[in-house]
């Protein structure tokens, strides 16, 4: 397994004119190795891998890595120097963006270039073990949603949801993902924030007809499941059964389109056209989907005119949503995985709506 992943890799980058990797990203030092942590990985063929890492990380990266030499050093320019001496008259593909990281291997001699693509391209088709771990990331998602219509109730805030929904994750083996651009893991979002595609959690109280959108992405053995349902407390109004409805239709478009040699802007228009015949095209205001794996996001991009054609074994997501501003927002996503017929869904709970 951990063989064909390098084999894979080493030829996007000798395709691009590379013949050694370097890793520095741990998303990719685990796909290379299966330790996670500080570290380099080199690999200049599939049997050959080296961890350089800092002494701190030496016994961890020696028990977590598989068919690596583990070379231990310290932080810093010794770390680098390490690594520029295992990269001789190699033309090395790394995914290291860091400018000043970047500077001090080519003031050492270090033939290295920025190029992330090679890594990308070979995660985007998972092998059966990926699938395996996705698979169970996305059962503890379903868990958690069944934990949802136990836990939302009037008066209880998104904060609080979010702190039980956390716990039960970590319980059941999963982890949150850290992103940048938000300062909570979850997504939970009831009543007018559910307007807000990325919505942060807040100390808001639910309210009898709230609309409650819940956007869990949790990282189970290194990989991502990614899913989102949306729930109604108290009676729903007219209108917000009608939007649900709508959504729930365009997400089983989108899924109905989601096989391998379809465009990803033929699986965008089929979530989009169906929102929009209904009227609420500019209440969509994002892409229907992405790939999933190490990254949270990842290639590829489920949008509109995007003419890359998914392929056998990608993991993405289709999750349609319409936002009506100071109201509510609806949003229905699964992960799943492409074939070439009928993609398997891998989160399993009831996309009805459910009113609790």
């Amino acid at each position: 397994m951990m063989r064909e992943r390098r084999s894979r890799l080493l030829q996007y980058a000798a395709g691009a004119g590379y013949n050694a990797i370097a890793a520095f990203e741990p998303e990719n030092v685990f796909y290379l190795t299966g330790f996670w942590g500080e570290a380099i990985a080199v690999c200049m063929d599939e049997d050959k891998v080296k961890i350089i890492a800092p002494k701190l990380e030496y016994s961890r990266a020696q028990k977590a890595s598989v068919d690596c030499e583990v070379i231990s050093t310290e932080r810093g320019s010794e770390l680098l120097s390490t690594f520029v001496s295992q990269i001789k008259d190699r033309k090395v593909c790394s995914d290291c963006t860091d400018y000043g990281t970047v500077e001090h291997i080519r003031k050492l001699q270090g033939d290295i270039a920025i190029d992330t693509g090679p890594f990308y391209s070979a995660r985007r088709i998972k092998d059966e073990a990926e699938i395996k771990v996705i698979a169970r990331a996305s059962h503890i998602l379903d868990k958690l949603y069944e934990v949802c219509t136990s836990e939302i109730k009037v008066g209880i805030t998104e904060r609080e949801l979010q702190a039980k929904l956390i716990y039960e994750g970590l319980r059941m083996g999963a982890n949150p993902p850290s992103y940048k651009s938000t300062l909570n893991p979850l997504i939970i979002a009831g009543g007018p924030n559910g307007a807000l595609p990325h919505a942060e959690v807040t100390g808001r109280k639910f309210k009898s007809k709230d609309m409650i959108v819940v956007d869990l992405t949790l990282r189970h053995e290194g990989y991502i499941a990614d899913a989102t349902r949306t729930f109604a407390l108290g009676s729903p109004t007219i209108e917000m059964r009608h939007v649900y409805e709508i959504v729930k239709g365009s997400q089983a478009a989108g899924l109905e389109a989601a096989i391998a040699g379809a465009t990803c802007g033929k699986v965008d228009s089929a979530c989009r056209d169906m929102i929009q015949k209904n009227g609420y095209e500019k209440q969509f205001v994002h892409s229907t989907g992405h790939g999933i794996g190490l990254d949270v996001h990842e290639p590829p991009w489920l949008r509109t005119k995007n003419d890359e054609l998914l392929q056998k074994n990608e993991t993405v997501t289709i999750e349609p949503g319409i936002y009506l501003e100071s109201k509510f927002g609806v949003r229905i996503e699964d992960s799943i995985v492409v074939t070439g017929q009928k993609p398997k869904i891998l989160n399993k709970f009831t996309k009805d709506l459910i009113v609790l």
